[in-house]
C-alpha cells in the first residue's frame, strides 16, 4: 500500500514507519517543519509540513492510498492551552479535508486515546463507552473528546476512517510525553521519584509501544470503517509497575506511597517552573488529577477482529527495561 503518516517522529509514529516500511509498504513520512526525522528508515519518503496546514496536508496525501494520522500535541500540560485545540482538533478537521481533496485515498486510520473513550471508575470499558463530556482532567483529554466527536461524525457521513485507541503506551522509542512510562521509570532508578505514586487507587491500561504499531497496521488491513478499536493491555496501577519493576531487576521496590496531595503541590511548583524554563514538567497538577481516577479498558474486540495480541506487561516491561540500561538511562 501507499501510505502517509502524520506525526511520523513521534514515539509511535516512528515506529509506525519503521513498521510499515520493513512490511514492504510504500511510506511517506509527514514531519513537522524543523524536526529530525533521520531516524527513519532509509526507504521513507519524509515531507515536511504541519497539520495546522491543510494545504501542507494536501500534498502530503497526494498519490496515497492510507493516511495515518497519528499527529497530536500529547502532554498534560503546556503554557498555552489552545495549542491543544488547535492541533488535535483543528488538525484532524484539517486531515478530512485534505483527504476528500485527494481521491487516491481510500482509508483513514485515527489515532485516538483512551482519554477520548473517558475514565472507567470501578469498572472496565469497552468501545461503548461515550465520554460524558461534561468534567476532563487536562485539555489533552478534551481536545481528544473533541475530536474523537468529529472523527466519528465523519464516519457516519461516509467518510472512510477507523478510530484506534492505544492506553498508555510504554517501549523502547523516543522518550516524547507520549512514552511516559519509560520518563516515570528512569526517575525512579536514578532516584528523583522514592516512593510509589499515590495510593495504588489508580488504574490504567498498559500498551506495549509495538504492538500498538501492529494494531493500526491490522487496523487498515482489516478495521472496518467507521468502527472504533482499543489497542490497550493490562489494567494496573503504577504501583504494579514499579513492583514489576522492581522485581525484573532485582532491586529494591519502594518503602512508602507519595500522597496525591503533595504531588499536586509538586506539580503546581513544576508548572510556575515551566512557565518560566519553557521546559514541560515531568509532573503537572492536571496529571495528578488523571491519577486519581481509574482508566481501565477491555481490547477483546480489536482481539477479535484485527488478530490484536498485545503481550504481557511483565514481558514488555523486561525489554523496556533492558533498553532503558542499555541506553545508559538507568542502572541495575
Amino acid at each position: 500500500m501507499r501510505v502517509v503518516v502524520t506525526g511520523a517522529t513521534g514515539f509511535m509514529g516512528a515506529r509506525l514507519c519503521a513498521a510499515l516500511a520493513g512490511a514492504g509498504h510504500d511510506v511517506r513520512a509527514f514531519a513537522l517543519c524543523g524536526v529530525d526525522a533521520s531516524g527513519l528508515p532509509p526507504s521513507v519518503e519524509v515531507v515536511y509540513g504541519d497539520v495546522t496546514d491543510e494545504e501542507s496536508l494536501a500534498a502530503a496525501f497526494r498519490g496515497r492510498d492510507v493516511v495515518f494520522h497519528t499527529a497530536a500535541a500529547v502532554e498534560a500540560w503546556l503554557p498555552d492551552a489552545s495549542v491543544f485545540h488547535t492541533v488535535n482538533v483543528g488538525g484532524l478537521e484539517n486531515v478530512l479535508k485534505a483527504a476528500k481533496r485527494t481521491p487516491a485515498v481510500k482509508k483513514i486510520v485515527y489515532t485516538s486515546s483512551y482519554f477520548a473513550i473517558g475514565p472507567t471508575d470501578g469498572y472496565v470499558a469497552d468501545e461503548k463507552q461515550v465520554h460524558k463530556g461534561k468534567a476532563f482532567c487536562t485539555e489533552y483529554e478534551k481536545s481528544k473528546f473533541l475530536a474523537d466527536r468529529i472523527a466519528l461524525q465523519a464516519a457516519a457521513e461516509g467518510v472512510p476512517i477507523t478510530i484506534v485507541y492505544p492506553g498508555v503506551m510504554y517501549g523502547p522509542g523516543t522518550l516524547t510525553s507520549g512514552n511516559l512510562v519509560c520518563r516515570v521509570l528512569i526517575e525512579r532508578f536514578n532516584w528523583r521519584l522514592p516512593g510509589y505514586i499515590g495510593d495504588g487507587y489508580d488504574r490504567e491500561s498498559f500498551s506495549h509501544v509495538d504492538d500498538v504499531v501492529s494494531g493500526h497496521i491490522a487496523a487498515m488491513e482489516k478495521g472496518r470503517v467507521g468502527e472504533r478499536y482499543l489497542l490497550t493491555g493490562e489494567n494496573t496501577s503504577f504501583e504494579q509497575i514499579f513492583n514489576l519493576a522492581a522485581n525484573i531487576t532485582n532491586t529494591k521496590p519502594p518503602k512508602f506511597h507519595i500522597p496525591l496531595w503533595l504531588l499536586e503541590i509538586y506539580g503546581r511548583i513544576s508548572v510556575f517552573v515551566a512557565r518560566i524554563t519553557g521546559k514541560p514538567p515531568l509532573i503537572s497538577y492536571h496529571a495528578v488529577d488523571c491519577i486519581r481516577h481509574q482508566w481501565a479498558y477491555s481490547c477483546d474486540k480489536a482481539k477479535k477482529e484485527l488478530g490484536y495480541s498485545p503481550r504481557s506487561l511483565t514481558e514488555g516491561l523486561a525489554e523496556t527495561l533492558l533498553w532503558l540500561k542499555n541506553e545508559k538511562l538507568i542502572e541495575f
